[in-house]
């Protein structure tokens, strides 16, 4: 393959990911103008449209579908190996992109990755906070991090954290005029503050456990977030029942501000998980990485 057919499927690739001729240019460094002959060049010599073009959107046809997802994972793979040989050297060095929820970087990541940030300065860590269960090769991410019963089964899943348990609280004030829920279906009373899930746009079910019982509550209240520090925030102002990591209240409960119910019903689940593709070869910055999350009891 000549190399400017392999700059112009680069050039596909960005324009398809980004859905955006705009973004897909800023992101390669060259002007929309050129980077819209490229593709209609691309398209020419295929004999065959990739994209279809609005004043507003860009989205790929069915063929260019097809060769946005055969081709992307490929020079994934040739970018990746480049990287690996570029690394081959004494002092490990690059930039790591893992997605997370805002409670496992604060309270996993952050922790463990201050020491190994400070003895290797050439390595660079991108945290996304994302509630959705994001689809880290199609996003372009070195990893993700997420509950084990969350991590898909071609992954390489390593923990990184003790197992957990969700709490369900409210504040003093929510109650004074409330009686506590005893069963989780007793929540459809409640004001209880949703959390919004990015990834479909759906809200988060609240899940619970007692033995050989699971139940899965669809609650209902005035508001809803899309991060559990509002939610924890709007705990505390007494607007709502929140369920939330226990971790991310515990502080607040032993002190009184926050009061925990249906604590029997929440079982404890496997924690916080680091997961990559198998296919991903392994550099020595993100072996680092890898080893200074990884959980030791």
């Amino acid at each position: 393959m000549q190399r400017g057919n392999l700059d112009d499927l680069l050039a596909f690739v960005a324009v398809g990911r980004e859905r955006s001729f705009t973004r897909a240019a800023a992101k390669l460094g060259v002007s929309q103008s050129a980077l819209s002959h490229t593709i209609r060049q691309l398209e020419t010599r295929l004999g065959v449209r990739l994209l279809t073009r609005t004043t507003r959107s860009v989205a790929p046809t069915e063929a260019g579908e097809r060769l946005l997802q055969t081709v992307a994972p490929r020079l994934e793979e040739i970018d990746a190996e480049m990287a690996g040989i570029t690394e081959l050297r004494e002092k490990p060095a690059g930039t790591i992109r893992v997605t997370a929820t805002e409670y496992a970087a604060d309270a996993i990541l952050l922790p463990k990755l201050a020491k190994l940030l400070r003895e290797y300065p050439d390595i660079k860590v991108e945290i996304n906070v994302d509630y959705g269960l994001t689809n880290i090769v199609a996003q372009q991410y070195d990893a993700g991090v997420r509950s084990g019963e969350q991590v898909a089964k071609d992954m390489i899943a390593v923990r990184i954290g003790p197992d957990m348990r969700m709490a369900v609280v409210g504040s003093p004030s929510y109650f004074r005029d409330r009686s506590e829920p005893k069963t989780p279906q007793e929540l459809i009373h409640h004001n209880c503050i949703n959390l919004r899930l990015p990834t479909h746009g759906g809200l988060y079910a609240w899940e619970f456990d007692r033995g050989s019982r699971e139940v899965r509550v669809r609650v209902e209240g005035q508001l809803t977030c899309n991060n559990t520090g509002q939610i924890v925030t709007g705990t505390l102002a007494g607007l709502g029942l929140a369920y939330v990591p226990e971790g991310l209240v515990e502080a607040h409960v032993a002190k009184g501000r926050l009061r925990r119910v249906l604590e029997a019903w929440c079982a404890p689940y496997s924690g916080y998980h680091l997961f990559y593709p198998s296919r991903r070869q392994s550099s020595a910055a993100f072996a680092l990485f890898v080893e200074a999350l990884r959980y030791r009891a």
